[in-house]
Order: C-alpha cells, then structure tokens, then sequence
C-alpha cells in the first residue's frame, strides 16, 4: 500500500511541514463537516416525534445516529488500519451524506424506520470527524499531542455554531421544495458532508498514518494479526487506556442524554425553534471553541488533572440544567453551555491520552475500539433519556446523569495511577 511517500527517502521528510499541512487540512475538513452533523441536533427529536407520534421515541433519532457512530468508529478505524485515514474519513462522510437524503425521505414519505435508518448512516459523519481529532496527533511530537488534537476539535466550532442557526432558513427551504420544515436541516446538512468528502479525499496528502509508519520504519500496510487482538494486547499492557475510555464514555454519555431532550423540554415551555437553536449554539460553542486551551492545558498539567476537571464541570452542568424551567431560561443557556464545556474537557484529555499510548501498529484499532464504547455508552443513554423524561422529567434526567460524572473524575483517578504505573 502506497502512502504518497518513498520509504527509501523517509529521513528526509520535514514531518514537522506536513504536519502543519495534515492540520490545516483537517481543520478546513472539520469546519465544513460539523454543518453536517449539528444541523440536524436541534430538530431530530422533533422530527422523530412528529413522525412516530410519540414523544417518547423523540430521543431514538439522536440515538440511532449515536448508535450509528459507534459501529461506524470501529469499521472506520479498520479501514484506516489498511488504506490511511484520508480513504476513512472520505467514506465516513459519504455515508452521512446518503444518510441526510434519507432523512429528508422520511419526513416527506413519514416514515419512522427509514429516519432510524437515514440517522444511522449520518453516525458515520460523527465518526469521520471524530477520528479526525487523532489524525491530528500521528504526526505531532509527544508534548504538542493535545494542542494539535484540540485545534482539529476546535475548527468544528465553525461549522457547529453555524449549524443549529441554519435552521430558520433551512425549514424555509423546505416549505419552499413543499417538504415538511424539519427536513430542511438534512438536507443543507447532506451538501455539507459531501463536500468535507471532497476535501480530505482531494487534500489530505500524503496520508499522516501511513507516513507515521514509514517514519517509523513499520510496514505501511494493515498491521499483523487481528483487530480485536491487538486492541485486547493493548488494553492489557496498558490499562491507562482503559481509563481513558472510561473517561470517553462518561464525558460523552453525560453530553448526549441531556442534550437530546433538551430541544423537546424548551418546547414545552412554548420556546420558539428560532431560540432552540440558539441554545444549542451555545452548547455547541462550549462543547468546542474553548478547546486549543484545554489541549493546552492537557499538554501543560498533564491529561489526567484535565479530565478531573471535566468531571466537574459536567456535574455543575447537570445540577443547573436539572433546575431549568420548561421553555427559554437561564438555567437552561448556562447548563447546556456548561454541559459542552464539560465534555469538551473529558473528551480532549481522554483522547489525547489514547494518543499518548496506543501502540503504532495498533493506533487505529483501538482509537476505532474507543469510540466504538464511547458511543455505545451514549446510544443507551440517550435511548433511556427520552424514557425517563417522559416518565419522571427533564431535571430527574439532568440528575440522574450525576453518575456519568462521577466515572469521568473516577476515569481521571485512574489515568493518573496508570501513568504513574507506566512511568515505573
């Protein structure tokens, strides 16, 4: 398998030039492919509850493309192993494109299953761009590893607050094109992820795994041996790891549980679509623009301090938004922006400690691996959370979710004894 680069000449590569370049790609790729993924945040769960008539099933479209995520993470990660992470991240994004069209179908035809379907390939797209994050680090040096993994997080900024504001127009458009106004956001959302296919494919080159192994001197084609088993030998040999997914899972289940019915708990109090989205912008800012500091920070006091941190921030989040009113509050702008910021601080510090100590020729297998848990934890969060709203209420949601806090400050204590383990 070709990597764009001749191993004969791989000592004469300015890596520190190319991984300025896989940055910069990245960062344009992320930009334009989080329009994809967040356009849809603020009217998924009412577009599922329009259709199926039911608002506890409002929650299964977000969890469905959770869901889809997390099997997309790992088939993703297995196609990086062999062919790079440009051909990964391009097919990730295709997938969520046809996923955005069939979205759009169902709304018009009012079809429960083909949304289900429609949100499970769009998972592919948060699975692209998740895996973009750790593209950054295969070339970054050691102590630069969270910086480089967080100003790939942050570039979502553009196109995520962008995103949830679209809406307005995008319903226009709908009722334009004589489909029903929640589709709209799919469909600006599926051009969005076409063209981030367009741009990694296209930009992305020489491919940063592929040449982290010719630098290495490894073979630039699938490593030795099966996935699973490399991931397992990982796991073993390092159990730091293990508290890094621990800290993914609770960081990213916490997020994802409140921030589904979010939407629905604003509705019921008359909040406008218009100002829904505008929450969610603001969720989205914390969950991303604060990150090159918290990468910084990562990279300053260390991974597991910031994950701790996290914790935190995640169960102040969680007490405030608990608290909010049905409809537009300020309870409800803080908690939700507090709730980005949490995970924000969780999942940089989490995966840059996944970058830290996956093994080269085990590096996407168990990034794939982890995410893979990280949003399986988050599908069956988000699945009971609209369950438990529409049996108890938001705030016993809000209150309930202090748990998976609590595991990402356990998650922290435990990278810190792993390291200390590792460093003996």
């Amino acid at each position: 398998m070709s990597t764009g680069t001749d191993p004969g000449v791989a000592a004469t590569i300015d890596q520190a030039a190319l991984q300025r370049r896989t940055v910069r790609v990245l960062v344009l790729t992320q930009a334009v492919g989080a329009v994809g993924i967040t356009i849809g945040i603020a009217t998924a769960s009412l577009l599922a509850r329009d259709i199926s008539g039911s608002e506890s099933q409002a929650g299964l479209a977000q969890t469905a493309q959770v869901l889809g995520a997390a099997v997309a993470a790992y088939l993703l990660a297995r196609v990086m192993a062999r062919r790079g992470r440009r051909v990964g991240l391009a097919t990730g994004y295709l997938l969520g494109a046809a996923g955005a069209v069939l979205a759009v179908l169902a709304g018009a035809v009012g079809s429960m299953p083909l949304l289900l379907l429609g949100a499970l390939l769009l998972g592919s797209t948060t699975a692209a761009n998740s895996g973009a994050r750790y593209a950054a680090t295969d070339l970054a040096e050691a102590h630069h590893r969270g910086r480089a993994l967080s100003v790939v997080v942050w570039a979502t900024t553009i196109g995520a607050v962008a995103g949830p504001n679209l809406t307005g127009p995008a319903a226009a458009l709908a009722r334009a094109l004589d489909l029903p106004e929640l589709t709209g956001p799919f469909a600006l959302g599926a051009i969005a992820m076409l063209l981030a296919a367009l741009v990694v494919g296209s930009l992305l080159r020489p491919d940063p795994l592929l040449t982290a192994r010719t630098l290495a001197g490894a073979d630039a084609g699938e490593p030795a041996g099966t996935s699973w088993g490399r991931v397992r030998a990982a796991l073993v040999e390092r159990p730091v790891l293990v508290a890094a997914v621990l800290g993914l899972v609770g960081s990213h289940a916490a997020m994802v549980a409140v921030m589904v019915m979010t939407p629905l708990h604003m509705e019921h109090g008359g909040a406008e679509l218009r100002i829904i989205g505008v929450v969610i912008s603001v969720h989205v800012l914390g969950m991303f623009a604060f990150s090159p500091v918290v990468g910084w920070l990562a990279d300053r006091i260390g991974r597991a301090p910031v994950l701790g941190i996290g914790g935190g921030l995640l169960g102040l989040s969680l007490l405030l938004s608990g608290a909010a009113p049905e409809g537009s509050s300020w309870q409800i702008f803080g908690g939700l922006f507090l709730l980005g910021l949490g995970w924000s601080f969780g999942t940089v510090a989490a995966s840059t400690l996944i970058a830290d100590h996956a093994p080269l020729d085990a590096r996407a297998d168990v990034q794939g691996a982890a995410d893979l848990v990280m949003n399986l934890g988050a599908a069956v969060a988000g699945g009971l959370a609209g369950v438990v709203v529409g049996a108890f209420g938001y705030g016993t949601l809000s209150h309930g979710s202090l748990a998976l806090a609590l595991l990402v400050v356990v998650a922290a204590v435990l990278a810190r004894t792993g390291r200390e383990r590792l460093a003996q």
